[in-house]
């Protein structure tokens, strides 16, 4: 009976003291002082403990760092255009699902969805109307239409653009001179901003 209890007080201070070292981070040297190595059964070593908390440590370590973000601005025929943040490595459909989605008129077979993005970069959801006017254009030999220079026929392909509205920048070109940017036809009668957002993909000065 007593030998029962001696055994019971034992195994009760080794746990103590076990959990006394684990908190304390105790070395090999601490255990000898308490006297572990004195206990009956079998004791478990300083370097078991240390072992244990490095590999606790290095558990919590293991976990992989978030990627850096970018930030993209998305626009044209997309719910909420502006800038996006998104993890590095992000694809085009991952900036216009972050800008809301298409919208019912976007033109989603122009814009290549799989294209990775890149910081600071403009990502543009042409409209159907805007979309065919590029892919007639890409047909041609590609390149952007002239405003400085196009003809009547070339500007009408030109989405919102008609013959009258044509001949209104033939006509301001004639009366004052080439445009300067692109910017500037809006200084044609009739062409405002919302005008002007159709076709700024589609010009050059």
């Amino acid at each position: 009976m007593l030998n029962r209890i001696k055994r019971n007080k034992n195994c009760g201070c080794m746990v103590c003291i076990l959990i006394l070292i684990m908190l304390t981070g105790c070395s090999e040297d601490s255990a000898e002082v308490f006297g572990l190595d004195s206990l009956d059964g079998p004791g478990i070593s300083a370097e078991a403990v240390d072992g244990s908390m490095e590999d606790i440590a290095a558990e919590g370590s293991s976990h992989e760092e978030e990627p850096p973000l970018i930030y993209v601005f998305v626009c044209g025929a997309v719910l909420r255009p502006g800038v996006v943040a998104l993890p590095e490595g992000s694809r085009a459909e991952a900036g216009v699902l972050a800008a809301g989605g298409m919208r019912e008129d976007a033109d989603a077979d122009y814009v290549n969805l799989a294209a990775p993005l890149t910081d600071g970069e403009k990502l543009y959801i042409p409209t159907l109307e805007e979309g065919t006017a590029l892919k007639q254009a890409d047909a041609a030999g590609g390149g952007l239409v002239n405003i400085n220079t196009a003809d009547s026929g070339l500007l009408c392909t030109l989405p919102g653009i008609g013959e009258s509205r044509a001949a209104d920048i033939i006509a301001y070109r004639e009366q004052n001179g080439a445009f300067d940017g692109i910017e500037d036809i809006m200084k044609v009668p009739g062409i405002k901003e919302s005008v002007f957002e159709k076709l700024k993909a589609l010009i050059t000065v």
